[in-house]
């Protein structure tokens, strides 16, 4: 499980950890997307919310992931972003319970706010795939093509401070909590992402080891 605030690598992480064992990765809003596509009542519901300018309710993100868990998670999974809330980690517990699986480890990755606000201003999204470049990193600059399907990449409009102040009061007042959820239980590690990736990755893979 994968969890820390906007910008700290979590989607990053996920990759090279998918791309080393092959692990399926749960993201919420990539499931909701899916979904939405898929012309489910789920996805259906859950645009309306979005185009409304609402939040996603717990009962309809819980809803989703255990969907995808009972289609995709048969040998092992990574968790990026999710649970959020106190609420969805309960929810978690019980799918996991149903299902005779437990959590492994949950990885609080951790960055100052000045590494935050740098990743976020240098973040573009595939117009195609969704997938998440950063310029210097993945791509030289926000001309280039997406790296997956070639696609155009575009900026999406709330990569800036101000909304990354807001989501950063939204994480330490609600998914915060959720660490100390996990830490209660022995299974938190924190990782500072405030390195290269390769070093990050490395010690992730000792913790899983």
């Amino acid at each position: 499980m994968l969890l820390g605030p906007p910008a700290s690598g979590k989607g990053t992480l996920a990759d090279a950890l998918h791309d080393r064992f092959g692990w399926p990765v749960a993201s919420p809003g990539a499931m909701l997307r899916a979904e939405k596509a898929a012309g489910t009542a789920l996805g259906i519901e859950a645009d309306r919310l979005t185009r409304d300018g609402r939040l996603v309710s717990d009962t309809i993100i819980n809803q989703v992931v255990e969907l995808w868990l009972s289609h995709e998670a048969d040998h092992g999974f990574i968790f990026d972003g999710y649970p959020r809330t106190v609420g969805q980690a309960d929810a978690l517990d019980q799918m996991l319970a149903r299902r005779s699986c437990q959590l492994d480890a949950a990885l609080l990755l951790e960055a100052d706010l000045s590494t935050l606000r740098d990743r976020v201003e240098r973040r573009a999204t595939c117009s195609v795939c969704a997938y998440i470049v950063s310029v210097g990193v993945h791509v030289d600059n926000f001309a280039n093509a997406c790296p997956r399907c070639g696609s155009p990449l575009r900026r999406r409009a709330d990569d800036n401070f101000a909304t990354l102040q807001n989501r950063l009061e939204e994480y330490r007042d609600k998914t915060l909590p959720v660490a100390g959820y996990y830490e209660k239980r022995g299974l938190l590690h924190r990782v500072s992402t405030q390195r290269p990736v390769g070093e990050v990755v490395e010690d992730v893979l000792q913790i899983l080891n």
